[in-house]
């Protein structure tokens, strides 16, 4: 389950679906190496606690949606995304894209160089696109790419094929953007979401790599998705003790396990051809059976689920959504 449900409990961070992370992707635009595309999905359709649908408004007007881009290797903000949304009113949305660079990426507020306005979110099957300049911009509900047996996960990982998110939605930001952009050939990214809560910001959920926020950070999740990965050393030992209990590994080869899965960033060239986790993440990656390996310390090598069969040639890449 990716970052679905990583609230307490499989719930949803602040309690609102629409401030749930699912899935961060990075991959070379098909057919363009000049551009990449940035996935970010949130808002799952259908909860696990409390459990089935959610809210049909496709994002929250009081939040930031960022996507955060770390140049230089030192896990801190360089670039940043930021996306927000006006009030859902009588079934539509419009979306604001801004870009800030230096001191300002890593930190939290709404500036910002706009660069998209007025975006009308998609709450139907038809994808409404966003263009200007070298960017483009979707925003709203598609069909959830990942594919897992959540059920499975649930009965102490005994899996029997039976893909959970086959028939789900999810709200996605997807994001085409020129590679120039992105500062250094290797990059660092993560996804967050940032709630108002009061006078002040407040960051809801974050994360990169799939389904850690999810198995590995214990009593800790509050903490972990709070904070920011150039602290997540203070994670190791966290991890390391999920690690032991549920792989059988050794204190020693625990930790060194938990170090290579922090910080929490997927790393990107946009030179080279995306395939996780050795280079960004493809729609179609199976990023289950790699964590599942890792978590259980080989005993575990697949949920007998494979990629959807709706996915797109062309932007915005994620299939139409089931209901709408």
């Amino acid at each position: 389950m990716s970052h679905h449900y990583s609230g307490p409990d499989f719930g949803f961070p602040h309690g609102d679906a629409r401030l749930d992370l699912t899935d961060l992707y990075a991959f070379p635009k098909p057919g363009d190496v000049r551009k990449s595309i940035l996935i970010m999905n949130v808002h799952p359709s259908v909860g696990v606690n409390p459990p089935g649908p959610t809210t049909s408004e496709p994002f929250a007007s009081e939040a930031i949606y960022e996507l955060k881009i770390d140049t230089d290797g030192d896990a801190v903000a360089n670039i940043a995304y930021r996306v927000r949304f006006s009030s859902y009113k009588g079934g539509l949305q419009t979306a604001r894209l801004s870009r800030v660079e230096g001191a300002q990426a890593a930190g939290t507020g709404d500036s910002g160089q706009i660069i998209i306005e007025g975006a009308p979110v998609s709450t139907a099957r038809e994808a409404r696109l966003t263009e200007a300049g070298d960017y483009r911009l979707f925003a709203g509900w598609r069909s959830d790419p990942f594919f897992f047996d959540t059920q499975g996960a649930l009965n102490n990982l005994q899996f029997t094929g039976d893909d959970f998110f086959a028939e789900k939605d999810v709200c996605s930001i997807v994001l085409e953007v020129p590679n120039s952009a992105l500062g250094a050939k290797k990059i660092g990214l993560w996804h967050r979401t940032v709630d108002a809560a009061g006078e002040r910001w407040v960051q809801a959920d974050r994360g990169a790599l799939p389904s850690q926020s999810v198995f590995l950070t214990g009593e800790e999740k509050g903490a972990y998705l709070a904070g920011e990965p150039s602290a997540d050393a203070r994670f190791v030992a966290v991890f390391a003790h999920s690690l032991e209990h549920t792989g059988g590994y050794t204190p020693e080869e625990a930790t060194r396990v938990a170090r290579t899965l922090l910080p929490d960033i997927l790393l990107y060239d946009p030179s080279r051809p995306a395939s996780y986790p050795d280079n960004g993440r493809r729609l179609s990656d199976d990023v289950t059976d790699v964590f599942l390996a890792t978590l259980t310390d080989g005993k575990v090598t697949g949920d007998k689920v494979g990629p959807h069969d709706d996915l797109l040639t062309e932007f915005p890449y994620l299939g139409p959504p089931h209901k709408t």
